[in-house]
């Protein structure tokens, strides 16, 4: 915890932590006096780079963790199970009275899919439930970088998600395929896939409409959304020395803006593509507000 006046150090936000260990994001419904929080790894598992080894054993994060958010104490684990691992970026419903959220994992240790799972209140207690998978996708092994080529796969490798300001439409990045994907969920339980743009991807290389022959190293990574929904930003850099794993021959830099439709649909602008050679872009916040940024929206 920090003074928001000064920022002093004032000490750990929980009084007990019970069996969380690993961390990585977290959110909170205040109408339910709930946080809930997701897991990647200790800093010496993910400073270098992916792990095989602990990969493969399970040992990055697979689990959510539900506190009581006024006492700062551990209520309940949510276990997706071991083969599931790196359980990222979480997304709350932004009605302040719903009591549901999105959180996006990595990759299955069993076949190289990704997913989306959605947490929810159920009579009193919190569960969570896979709602989106998608596949990895069979590749030349020539085409991959070496911690790849004995699977001949890409895996999609979601390493974002973002959900409109309205709880009606999930974005999805795929940092592997190079894939960005949209979906209605307006039924939370039962997403509906309703649009898909590529570029970029460890294999395929997409290039953007502005630059039809330049091919693209990196893939959809953090997302941004605009407070009306019509505008969606993203960017193709996830951490350096990940970066370097799955495109050894260099991640570039650059980010691009997609236009929405009300009604579902995604389409790139196809004036705007940012390329820097002095750093890699990775964090997208806009002037105004965002739908990341901008949590609750009461009625």
């Amino acid at each position: 915890m920090l003074d928001c006046e000064t920022f002093e150090v004032l000490g750990q936000w929980e009084v007990d932590r019970g069996a969380q260990f690993l961390h990585y994001d977290f959110w909170w419904h205040l109408g339910f006096d709930t946080l809930l929080s997701s897991e990647w790894g200790t800093p010496n598992m993910i400073e270098n780079g992916v792990q095989p080894d602990l990969l493969l054993g399970g040992k990055y994060g697979h689990q959510m963790h539900v506190w009581d958010l006024r006492r700062r104490r551990h209520l309940q684990t949510l276990d997706l199970g071991n083969e599931q691992q790196m359980v990222l970026e979480m997304r709350p419903a932004h009605d302040p009275r719903k009591g549901y959220g999105f959180v996006g994992v990595v990759v299955s240790i069993k076949d190289l899919s990704a997913s989306v799972w959605l947490w929810h209140q159920d009579n009193g207690t919190w569960d969570v439930k896979k709602v989106i998978e998608i596949p990895a996708e069979p590749t030349d092994p020539e085409k991959l970088p070496a911690l790849l080529k004995d699977f001949k796969a890409v895996p999609p490798l979601v390493t974002d998600i973002n959900l409109s300001l309205d709880d009606k439409f999930l974005y999805v990045s795929c940092f592997g395929t190079g894939e960005f994907l949209q979906y209605d969920v307006s039924d939370p339980f039962k997403p509906k896939k309703t649009g898909s743009v590529r570029i970029g991807g460890i294999a395929n290389r997409t290039a953007h409409p502005k630059k039809p022959d330049q091919p693209l190293a990196g893939g959809p990574q953090m997302v941004e959304v605009s407070r009306d929904g019509k505008r969606i930003y993203f960017t193709n850099s996830l951490y350096a020395a990940w970066d370097e794993q799955f495109y050894p021959d260099g991640v570039g830099s650059w980010m691009v803006k997609l236009d929405a439709s009300p009604n579902g649909g995604i389409a790139f602008d196809e004036n705007f593509f940012l390329e820097s050679n002095d750093y890699r872009v990775h964090q997208v916040r806009l002037e105004g507000g965002d739908s990341s940024s901008d949590s609750f929206c009461f009625p």
